[in-house]
């Protein structure tokens, strides 16, 4: 062994920090980039939005340019005089409040103002959450210490549903193991739990489907029939096996379906009007627009600021040697983010031209006409790679006179057709929701059944199991479940 020099000569790519900036420029949706543009106007003094209109700092260089050094003296100056104007009009605070206290309250009504209190919802900033409202329902109770730390551990242990469900920890374990814990008997934990099952919403703390809807049909006074199909059939019930619940309950098929609809009004989710998800904005970024028989696409630059490089800072970097180095970093990051920016849109640009170009049967004629393509097609079209496709099209939305779509909306898969073209994969879902749309509620269509009804009129040959892959993606139950007994 030894140790020695020596020298290689290689090639390798280098992602320079500029790079890597475009990169994640070109990743980002709309949104986000917004953001990351307010960060950055707070931040580097140099960048300005020209949508504020002109700054009052930004000038032109020349001989009566002032310095950095005349800027500060100026704002010192004008800090004294809001000193001197502050203690001038100093306001003896102790006379104030003793004077306030002497006065008539103000009348809760303001009549003949013609003005009203805002409502409650216009002042609501945040709803509170599923374990917020069970636990004033907790605190409104007579519970002592150890029951109400048990009942702390199972709203800590609630799912968005509502459900106490412990991971790793079986449905019968969990009420011993949570009594343990806080001191309590298990027989009493048990009742305490089926106290919280009955807080609002009713069924909330259960710790199966099962027993949230035997809380809610013991609440609103069900019969013992109703009882027993919850209790022992909830599997049949769930396929609408409904013969099968018949004849174990030795009733007629018709009250059994009867017991079906009563229970279907019951709520399997009592956490669902908590759910703390918030809404999901959509805005385009690009627009395609129709005029005549052409599609013109144009970006959506609606409230993103028009950046520029701020003209008070040049002056100072010219007359102030001192503040030279350092607003010249903050002017190539600036012109960086400026030309990330301007680059990203015309990449966007560029690409949704090209998908028009290849889906122009969409835009014209709608969803059955949607081609087969894949991001091979437009990156050579284009001219880039294919993953400088992929994050043009993640998390971008385009505007069109057929709705707002994803990029990527317009990338399938494709599907073989006998004596015609190939189908999108999309086109194919659209065929089967149309098929299930216009079957016999009372004889729904099967999975083979529609594979022979594509087959017949569509001419696309797919087997099964694709047809049951695809009406899953629809959020399409099976046969069996959408039919209709009576």
């Amino acid at each position: 062994m030894e140790i020695k020099q020596q020298l290689r000569l290689s090639q390798q790519l280098v992602m320079t920090p500029q790079l890597q900036q475009a990169i994640k420029l070109l990743q980002m949706s709309r949104m986000e980039l917004a953001e990351l543009v307010q960060e950055e106007l707070l931040e580097n003094p140099v960048l300005e939005d020209s949508l504020d209109g002109g700054d009052a700092r930004e000038i032109s260089v020349s001989d009566d340019a002032p310095t950095i050094d005349k800027q500060i003296a100026k704002d010192d100056r004008d800090a004294t005089e809001d000193s001197t104007r502050e203690q001038r009009d100093e306001i003896d605070w102790e006379q104030y409040l003793a004077n306030h206290s002497l006065q008539s309250p103000m009348p809760s009504y303001r009549g003949g103002s013609g003005e009203e209190m805002p409502g409650v919802d216009q002042t609501l900033s945040r709803g509170d959450s599923l374990t917020e409202h069970l636990a004033w329902q907790m605190r409104m109770g007579e519970f002592i210490e150890e029951e109400e730390r048990f009942g702390a551990l199972v709203l800590g242990n609630l799912d968005d549903h509502g459900y106490l469900r412990v991971d790793g920890v079986e449905r019968d374990d969990i009420v011993p193991q949570f009594a343990e814990e806080a001191g309590l008997h298990p027989e009493d934990a048990e009742e305490v739990l089926k106290m919280m099952q009955r807080f609002d919403p009713i069924g909330v703390c259960s710790r199966d489907l099962s027993e949230c809807l035997r809380v809610q049909a013991e609440h609103f006074g069900m019969d013992e029939l109703v009882m027993k199909v919850i209790d022992d059939h909830i599997p049949h019930l769930e396929k609408r096996k409904y013969s099968a619940i018949a004849k174990a309950l030795e009733v007629p098929v018709e009250e059994v379906y009867d017991i079906a609809q009563v229970i279907a009004e019951l709520e399997p989710r009592p956490g669902r009007n908590f759910a703390s998800e918030e809404p999901r904005y959509i805005t385009p970024d690009v627009y395609v627009h129709r005029v005549g028989d052409e599609y013109f696409v144009v970006a959506n630059d609606d409230g993103m600021p028009k950046l520029k490089i701020s003209g008070f800072y040049r002056a100072a970097m010219a007359d102030n040697p001192k503040a030279k180095e350092y607003i010249q970093n903050k002017l190539r990051s600036a012109q960086w983010l400026i030309r990330s920016i301007d680059q990203r849109r015309k990449t966007i640009i560029k690409v949704t031209e090209c998908i028009v170009e290849k889906q122009i049967d969409f835009f014209e004629k709608g969803i059955d006409f949607l081609k087969p393509m894949i991001l091979r097609d437009v990156a050579e079209a284009v001219e880039m790679h294919e993953s400088t496709i992929s994050r043009v099209t993640s998390n971008k939305y385009v505007h069109t006179p057929r709705g707002i779509f994803e990029l990527k909306y317009f990338f399938n898969s494709a599907i073989k057709r006998e004596g015609k073209g190939d189908i999108a994969s999309e086109s194919v879902k659209q065929a089967i929701k149309k098929l299930i749309s216009k079957e016999d509620p009372k004889k729904p269509l099967s999975d083979q059944a529609i594979v022979d009804e594509l087959g017949e009129l569509y001419d696309i040959k797919i087997a099964r199991r694709t047809v049951a892959k695809y009406r899953e993606m629809l959020g399409i139950l099976s046969s069996s479940q959408r039919k209709k007994y009576f």
